[in-house]
């Protein structure tokens, strides 16, 4: 049975595993669902239809599954998914989805979610990402595995942020990111491939070193980017194979500039 702090008010409907427990305070409603291992601190709130998968860790007055801020929402059946091992700190706000953005909020796993963010309706973020200290995620907005976003930073609605990324802090991101590249500033600015991210995840260095010759081709050679793409496309095809599927997936962002391309 779950430890749940006499303080606490737990729905009856809501499902809870054997080994989750609830601190002072916290607020659960009846259609949240709890996988095994998740901590719940004091003053937590949990509403909506929500799944929360194992092994997480939420902090004080954290409010999870809460309505999308979103003034088209009228109270249609939306929801929040998180997966495993994540931790979300104290203050965060997360949000459902809404009908417009396809019924559904989505949290990977392996996360570290700090104080005051927010994650804001339809966003769907990846696993193993660092969300700092008061980032404000606008709805729909894609966070892909590994990517970093620095304290108080901003990322409009609709933007994508590619995978092993890193914003620094302060960053208002209003283009989209393509992966392996570092921004920082208001607009942001892109700032060359975040080289220590991926020595620490153990990409070859033929990988980095061709990520970086697709750097200058994209944002140092003044090409127009169906130009671009053009001569990225021809590096592909020039490099050994073992170190292509970091530019195969660079490539691939490109081609779908959903909201623009941040250059």
């Amino acid at each position: 049975m779950a430890q749940v702090h006499p303080s606490a008010i737990v729905d009856p409907r809501a499902e809870l595993a054997p080994d989750v427990t609830v601190g002072p305070y916290s607020v659960i409603g009846p259609r949240v669902r709890v996988g095994a291992g998740t901590q719940i601190g004091s003053h937590v709130v949990l509403e909506g239809n929500t799944r929360i998968g194992s092994g997480n860790r939420i902090f004080s007055f954290a409010a999870v599954g809460t309505e999308p801020q979103d003034k088209k929402y009228a109270g249609e059946d939306t929801e929040l998914v998180i997966g495993d091992g994540n931790t979300i700190r104290e203050y965060c706000l997360i949000n459902t989805g809404t009908v417009q953005g396809g019924n559904i909020t989505t949290i990977g796993s392996g996360n570290w979610i700090m104080g005051y963010a927010h994650v804001a309706h339809d966003c769907t973020v990846g696993s193993n990402t660092i969300i700092a200290n008061g980032v404000q995620l606008a709805g729909h907005v894609r966070v892909d595995d590994w990517a970093i976003i620095g304290g108080t930073s901003a990322v409009h609605q609709f933007v994508r942020v590619g995978a092993h990324t890193m914003c620094g802090g302060g960053t208002i991101l209003l283009q989209d990111l393509p992966p392996f590249i570092m921004c920082n500033g208001n607009p942001a600015k892109p700032y060359g491939v975040h080289v220590e991210g991926l020595k620490r995840r153990q990409f070859s260095a033929e990988s980095i070193a061709a990520l970086r010759r697709a750097y200058k081709i994209v944002y140092r050679e003044n090409l127009p980017l169906a130009e671009a793409r053009v001569a990225l496309d021809a590096l592909i095809a020039e490099e050994p194979e073992h170190s292509v599927a970091p530019l195969r997936a660079f490539a691939e962002f490109l081609a779908n500039p959903g909201r623009g391309l941040l250059r």
